[in-house]
């Protein structure tokens, strides 16, 4: 399976933040979740990569096993969704598609209508009178309209109802079946990656803490349960403890074949993305 993107050591910094050396690859077929709390650098990273911020330094390079792409190509093969749109709300769906849509060389206008038929988009509405579930269906609709092979989304999830983002999701698969398509997108929503991502990348306070297949993260976690007798039987640095009361324990562990084996009496369970997110960037 073949790179789309390379990120390698970049850098960025800030009066109260810092981007510190953020190296990671996103593989062609897949759906990579860019996972991290508000304020963990997944959206200085996505506007380094579109190049609405200037790193100060590490390497970038989009489909690295194409040296042939020129820049306008390259733009050509992505697509973006940002959360907020930043589209001029007094215009409408066709207004703004026409200012974005010559942008492009491969604009593909009958694509584009034929999203807006799926979505049950007006052209003529105004865009200040979208909802944010609609305003996130026309992004989609401008950013698959003009062969993008790599799809960057910044929370494009935030806020939207369950419903919506099922069907974001579902999009989303069926977009990275077709060879060479790639789908990224920052969240903070742990539900919505465990429900369609193939790899996970985390990152907290401006550094990357994982990148790993997602079922090979989830099948290395287990929750654990016992008594306080129990917990007194374990070596307390190889889980971290979730919660705690007078008559047992929750933890989470990525040692948990040899815990039960020091203790039968554990209860071990399937952990969620959430509980092993929060035992890596969770704060003590």
């Amino acid at each position: 399976m073949e790179d789309i993107l390379k990120v390698s050591e970049v850098s960025k910094s800030f009066a109260n933040f810092k981007l510190d050396k953020v190296s990671f690859n996103i593989k062609e077929n897949c759906i990579t979740g860019f996972l991290g709390k508000n304020g963990a650098g997944k959206t200085t990273i996505i506007k380094i990569l579109l190049g609405l911020l200037k790193k100060d330094s590490g390497d970038i390079t989009f489909f690295p096993n194409n040296q042939q792409m020129d820049r306008s190509l390259i733009k050509n093969k992505i697509g973006v969704v940002l959360d907020d749109g930043f589209f001029y709300d007094n215009l409408t769906l066709t207004e703004m598609k026409n200012l974005i849509a010559s942008s492009y060389n491969a604009w593909d206008e009958d694509k584009y209508q034929e999203f807006l038929r799926g979505f049950r988009l007006n052209p003529k509405q105004s865009i200040s009178t979208l909802s944010k579930g609609m305003k996130l269906k026309y992004s989609l609709s401008l950013a698959l309209s003009h062969g993008a092979d790599l799809l960057i989304m910044d929370e494009p999830t935030s806020g939207l109802d369950p419903e919506i983002r099922k069907e974001l999701m579902d999009i989303l698969i069926e977009f990275v079946q077709e060879k060479g398509k790639s789908a990224f997108f920052s969240t903070h929503i742990t539900s919505d990656l465990e429900r369609c991502a193939d790899e996970i990348i985390i990152i907290d306070d401006g550094r990357i803490v994982e990148q790993v297949g997602k079922d090979e993260l989830m099948e290395s976690y287990r929750l654990m349960k016992g008594s306080l007798k129990d917990l007194e039987s374990l070596n307390q640095e190889s889980f971290k403890i979730i919660d705690k009361t007078n008559y047992g324990f929750i933890g989470i562990t990525n040692q948990f074949q040899p815990i039960k084996s020091i203790n039968p009496n554990i209860v071990l369970e399937r952990a969620t993305l959430e509980d092993i997110f929060l035992s890596m960037v969770g704060r003590e």
